[in-house]
């Protein structure tokens, strides 16, 4: 089974990231790289591993990117393992996925995650779990907001019960940043979408951001982590609050443009 896998990995300035990750993946004769960008060491990182194959592609979205990634880049093996490069694949996980043997009709793995604030595991997040190991052909990603969803076109769906943790080590100033590109292609999304109550939650400023911190906080236990878990917190609260803000611009604007076509019905009356 491991020699039917192809690690395949999306990067953008990740040099804080990527020797652990590719530290994890020495089993792997072929890893794809798609890199959209990266002005930092993360290509002279990437040129040192002979296993390495690297795609430059700019980034548009997420969906778009996976799908290049997986379909365009000469991938030979039957599997594919997608890891974003603030992944950090578990020795568990590893172990598991080395003694894998998947009857013909899996086609996909899913697998948790476990979260972690430069180093220090939380007990707990609000990362949901999603395929990351399935066959190529079976599977197919899709744009979902400001990320990307994943969707099962044939075969089985099976569980795996090592983790991926989620470790990013680029500097706040990068991820604050980002929230504002993510949010503002979040919004469409939102819009669109099936009123669930997070959704009629998230659409109704300030009860999201505050909800989400607190449910973050205390019904998650954050509040046991220390000061990552007060930074986890307020991650949640900060990407919220940036939502939260583009919902009122987008109400105001609207709730103006109602006005101005009131007074034209009206104006076109009165002529």
């Amino acid at each position: 089974m491991i020699d039917e896998i192809t690690p395949v990995i999306l990067t953008m300035n990740e040099a804080p990231n990527l020797r652990r990750l590719l530290a994890a993946l020495d089993w792997a004769r072929d890893i794809v790289v798609v890199d959209s960008g990266s002005t930092d060491a993360t290509l002279a990182m990437l040129a040192e591993y002979p296993a390495v194959r690297v795609f430059h592609r700019p980034f548009d979205s997420h969906g778009k990117q996976w799908r290049f990634a997986v379909d365009e880049t000469g991938v030979k093996t039957d599997w594919v393992l997608r890891l974003d490069a603030d992944y950090v694949v578990t020795e568990a996980l590893r172990d598991e996925i080395i003694a894998l043997q998947p009857t013909p009709d899996v086609t996909a793995y899913k697998i948790d995650f476990g979260y972690a604030i430069f180093g220090r595991r939380l007990s707990a997040s609000l990362y949901p779990s999603n395929i990351v190991l399935f066959r190529r052909g079976a599977v197919e990603a899709f744009d979902k907001g400001h990320t990307e969803g994943w969707r099962i076109t044939r075969g089985v769906t099976m569980a795996l019960t090592g983790k991926i943790v989620h470790d990013d080590w680029k500097p706040m100033d990068g991820w604050i940043l980002s929230q504002s590109r993510y949010m503002a292609r979040e919004l469409p999304h939102l819009l669109g979408a099936p009123k669930s109550l997070k959704s009629r939650l998230r659409l109704a400023p300030p009860l999201m951001p505050i909800a989400m911190f607190l449910y973050a906080l205390f019904g998650r236990g954050m509040i046991f982590n220390g000061r990552a878990g007060m930074l986890y917190a307020l991650q949640r609260l900060l990407a919220e609050t940036t939502l939260a803000i583009f919902v009122l611009e987008n109400k105001i604007n609207a709730g103006d443009e109602a006005a101005k076509a009131a007074r034209q019905d009206e104006d076109d009356k009165r002529s």
